[in-house]
């Protein structure tokens, strides 16, 4: 337990707790949410063809959506358990690995 507080910078095992309950709420929130976002812009299971590429190009799909809706409610997440700094720095750490840091400049 000390070496993951003492990677991340933290200092006390209640904030070890909120990152684990904020990944935790993050993780199936955003499953949950993609599905309502990809029907708010128009793609339903329905407009892709019945066949098993259909299906598979529906939820790869929804697999991509689920990226950039986990990216926002981490964030989020973090603000509402008072951890915004941790994940905020967590959230440049990871995307400026991805090849985004131009961006985040």
């Amino acid at each position: 337990m000390n070496k993951l507080k003492q990677r991340w910078g933290i200092s006390s095992n209640w904030q070890i707790l909120i990152i684990f309950i904020v990944f935790g709420l993050t993780g199936s929130s955003s499953l949950f949410v993609a599905k309502p976002v990809l029907e708010f812009i128009g793609l339903t299971r329905t407009s892709f063809s019945s066949d098993i590429w259909g299906g598979v190009s529906y939820h790869a799909l929804r697999l991509l959506m689920v990226f950039p809706v986990y990216q926002v409610l981490l964030v989020g997440y973090g603000w509402v358990f008072g951890q915004f700094r941790f994940f905020w720095q967590f959230e440049k750490n990871m995307l400026s690995r991805l090849g985004f840091a131009k961006i985040l400049k």
